[in-house]
């Protein structure tokens, strides 16, 4: 309802007007009472002001609710209202004591008053929703007014003054009409509270005045009737302005609501009965009027009584359309509906049962619902079903109970039932039990959980598996047992070389040959991509030989269709004794994995203690060497390369020292895979050339025929920007190129040899040279020596270590074969790793024309290698 606009200051208070002028009247009608006032005089002015007071009061507030909503739906109420307060105030008012004419204007100002009533009641907010149920209430209404005025027109000596009557009829059916709509109104609304009591007291009122009049009375008695009009005027107007109250609240109401108000016919039909049988005890004899006041009480309550056949019938259709709907929800739902007494046998089945778990009737009803269940679930659910028959989920959700029912064909099925406790709810009074198959659900979560722990490509047992069946393994068998973890190398270049499909292949033929050299009780296991497990329950020694059958069978060849292929494998093992936990086992076996491959190819290793103090030097040393340039932390130290026929220093190799401030000095050998691994090779290879060049420009006795050889990864020699940075460097601190020999290691040289020789071809375009570096230490073939441009040939030591080293036959040593090659193909010869007298004149004899090693000169930094250029040049 709209808020109504603020009172003015000026303007007095409409309450207390309202309040003060009863009061007034009443005072008045007092007076007239006691004889201070003439009586009609007195009666007139108290109910003419307070009539005409209210009536102002109710269509003000009318005129306002109508300006503020700017509809006559929210006034009409109040408007009307104020009608019948203006028409009581002009029926009293005008001069009834004029004989004769007094009754029928009374009589009349009554019958207009009621409408007004009537009406406004009616249409009051919350009163009634429609004119449908308006009409019902009026004829509720008229029925008992008509059947309470027959009884009243029964009683003796009223039918002697029937001009009594019409009042009486009209005040009976307004003041009934009135109180079943107020009384039938849900929820019962404030406003129309007060004015229907208000209602009932002024037109009881008006019909005891007329009564009066027409029976003669007069005295204290007339103006006393004033009193319960002054009061019912005084509460239509108070409960009609009524517009600070919140609405009610919206209560939905059931057709059987409508229904439950049927026995008030019963009310009339009673009083007239009544009232007819005692006017025949008592009187014998019915006059025309009371014949005719009879057939007009019987018609309405005739009339009404087809109203509520219509409303039956129309609710019974409504009732077989919802029984309709409701069989036919329960006929084609999914789950079974039971429901069962207090003692839980089953009362009634839904119709869906026989098509679901095919359970006819005669076999369910009148069954324990205990009887349906497993054995082996009884228990469980019947703990359950009895905290729901102690009232331990009273106004909670249903409870749910995991079950094998058995179904019509005497198979057991899993079940989830929803048991709702409706023995509150008068119409059910029973436990209401909704059964669910989920035997598909759960066949699913049985396969999804033996998937979730089974490796799809292989077969094998997954991580989760593996790490359960440890687990397993420790509790039954105590600390006894090893751990195997195999990883594969080669698997990615299959895969970028040959495809996923290859690859997959290749994992599967693993699985399968892992597989046929276990026993009975091992757990072979896939950890994810190209790593592999198996738990085994042997000791160290059958472990140890386990894990070498695993490396021998996993080596061989894998004869694909159109390829065949070959993998290496790096084996850790652990003791289960040796872990905590689980994890810890794991871990382990994961260490000695990875010190197996840093190791080589094809390496069984153990854990031990050292392998993690290695595993976490080498972490810690990944961490650290991304910012050693920046810190200032990298160094070169420079060999000294000499003739080996006149001891003269004829270049120098530039070797990388890392000077970590906590490990002290760190070799290649273990900078150089750290950087492999990190990705940094590259960067590395270019400060080496940089620092060198730069501190080869600055010896002043080097001499111009004075070279610098740097080793040079592959990542960095096949960048197309690496010829441009070497002659950038070579620029930039004034050194010729010639004077630059970019060494390549031989190892990887057979890798990718045209795109070597498309490297060295671009140094050699600049004037560097380039040497084989580590020669004789690898496999690579004589026949790439004619292809490679190279300038330079350093020797393995290896060459040199064993004299006696000669091809079968006695032919002439490897050494000299390799020497007399270089040279015929115009090669410098470089013999490294001389550290001895001995290996100097071997190699010397050999025809190597510069030698390096311990034997002729230590690496040293830069200043020491400059004063050792200048001590040899002077």
């Amino acid at each position: 309802m709209a808020v109504p606009p603020a009172p003015d200051p000026s303007r007095p208070d409409g309450r207390t007007v309202l309040i003060a002028v009863p009061v007034a009247s009443a005072l008045i009608l007092v007076a007239g009472a006691a004889g201070l006032l003439p009586a009609p005089a007195a009666l007139a002015v108290a109910v003419g002001a307070t009539g005409l007071c209210a009536g102002a009061f109710l269509i003000r507030t009318a005129l306002e609710l109508h300006h503020a909503e700017r509809a006559f739906v929210a006034c009409r109420g109040a408007g009307f209202v104020g009608l019948g307060t203006l028409a009581t105030a002009a029926t009293v008012t005008v001069p009834w004591w004029a004989a004769g004419a007094v009754v029928g204007w009374l009589t009349a100002g009554l019958a207009v008053a009621a409408v007004c009533f009537v009406v406004g009641v009616s249409l009051l907010p919350g009163a009634t929703s429609n004119w449908q149920i308006r009409l019902r209430r009026a004829f509720d209404g008229v029925g008992l007014g008509v059947s309470l005025g027959f009884a009243a027109y029964l009683v003796p000596g009223a039918a002697t003054r029937p001009a009594g009557v019409p009042a009486m009829l009209i005040a009976a059916g307004g003041a009934a009409i009135v109180t079943v709509i107020v009384l039938r109104a849900r929820p019962r609304p404030h406003p129309a509270l007060w004015c229907g009591a208000g209602t009932v007291l002024t037109l009881l009122a008006l019909c005891a005045l007329t009564e009066m009049v027409a029976f003669g009375v007069t005295g204290p008695a007339v103006p006393l009737t004033g009193l319960p009009m002054v009061a019912g005027l005084t509460a239509c107007a108070l409960g009609g302005s009524r517009r600070d109250l919140p609405p009610p609240p919206l209560e939905p109401r059931h057709p059987d609501q409508y229904l439950a108000s049927y026995p008030l016919l019963a009310v009339p039909a009673t009083v007239g009965v009544v009232a007819a049988l005692w006017h025949l005890i008592t009187v014998r004899d019915f006059t025309i009027q009371a014949i005719i006041f009879g057939l007009v009480m019987v018609s309405v309550l005739a009339v009404r009584e087809l109203l509520v056949v219509h409303d039956i019938r129309r609710y019974a259709g409504r009732l077989r359309v919802a029984e309709a709907h409701f069989r036919s929800l329960v006929a084609g739902a999914t789950d079974l509906t039971l429901v069962l007494d207090e003692q839980l046998t089953i009362r009634w089945q839904s119709p869906a049962a026989a098509r679901l778990f095919g359970l006819r009737d005669e076999a369910v009803i009148g069954r324990r619902f205990g009887e349906l269940i497993h054995p082996d679930d009884a228990d469980s659910a019947q703990a359950v079903i009895e905290s729901v028959l102690a009232g331990e989920h009273e106004g909670g959700p249903p409870v749910l109970v995991s079950a094998r029912l058995r179904d019509g064909a005497r198979l057991w099925r899993d079940t989830e039932s929803t048991i709702s406790d409706q023995r509150s709810v008068p119409e059910v009074a029973a436990l209401v039990v909704h059964v669910r198959d989920v035997g598909e659900r759960v066949h699913l979560e049985r396969t999804l959980h033996r998937l979730s722990h089974l490796d799809q490509l292989t077969g094998l047992a997954n991580r989760p598996a593996l790490m359960r069946d440890l687990l397993a393994h420790r509790r039954r068998a105590g600390q006894r047992g090893t751990l195997l973890v195999i990883d594969l190398h080669g698997l990615a270049e299959i895969n970028d070389s040959r495809g996923r499909e290859v690859g997959d292949a290749v994992l599967v033929e693993v699985g399968r040959r892992i597989r046929g050299l276990l026993g009975a009780d091992d757990v072979p296991a896939r950890l994810g991509g190209d790593e592999f497990a198996v738990l085994t329950g042997e000791s160290a020694v059958p472990a140890y030989a386990l894990a070498t059958r695993i490396v021998t069978t996993l080596g061989e060849p894998y004869p694909l269709p159109g390829v065949t292929v070959e993998l290496h494998t790096s084996v850790g093992l652990a003791e289960l004794s040796g872990g905590a936990d689980s994890d810890e086992v794991l871990r382990h076996a994961d260490l000695a994995r990875q010190r197996a491959r840093q190791i080589g190819l094809d390496r069984v290793e153990w854990y031990d203690p050292d392998i993690e103090i290695q595993l976490h030097r080498r972490m810690e040393l990944e961490r650290q060497l991304l910012g050693a340039a920046g810190r200032g932390e990298l160094d070169l130290v420079f060999q000294p390369v000499t003739g080996l026929r006149d001891n003269h220093p004829v270049g120098v190799e530039a070797l990388l020292r890392w000077r970590h401030p906590d490990l002290g000095t760190i070799l290649p050998e273990e900078v150089l895979p750290i950087a492999g691994a990190l990705g940094i090779t590259a960067e590395l290879d270019e400060w080496v050339l940089d620092e060198a060049c730069r501190r080869l420009s600055g010896w002043a006795f080097s001499g111009d025929d004075f070279w610098l050889s740097v080793n040079v990864g592959p990542r960095e020699l096949l960048t197309a920007r690496f010829p441009e940075h070497v002659a950038e460097t070579l620029k930039r601190y004034g050194l010729a190129p010639e004077r630059l020999v970019v060494e390549v290691a031989e190892t990887w040289i057979a890798e990718d040899v045209p795109a070597i020789v498309a490297a060295l071809t671009g140094l050699r375009k600049l004037g560097v040279r380039a040497a084989l570096d580590d020669f004789g230490s690898g496999q690579t073939s004589l026949s790439h020596l004619r292809r490679l441009p190279v300038d330079m040939l350093k020797l393995s030591g290896s060459l040199l270590n064993n004299p006696a080293e000669a091809v079968v036959g006695g032919g002439p040593a490897v050494l000299d074969v390799v020497v007399s090659l270089g040279r015929r193909l115009g090669l410098e010869i470089v013999a490294k790793g001389l550290e001895s007298a001995d290996q100097i004149e071997r190699a010397a004899a050999a025809g190597c024309r510069y030698g390096q090693g311990f034997a002729l000169g230590y690496p040293a930094p830069a200043e020491r290698m400059e004063a050792y250029l200048e001590s040899h040049r002077s």
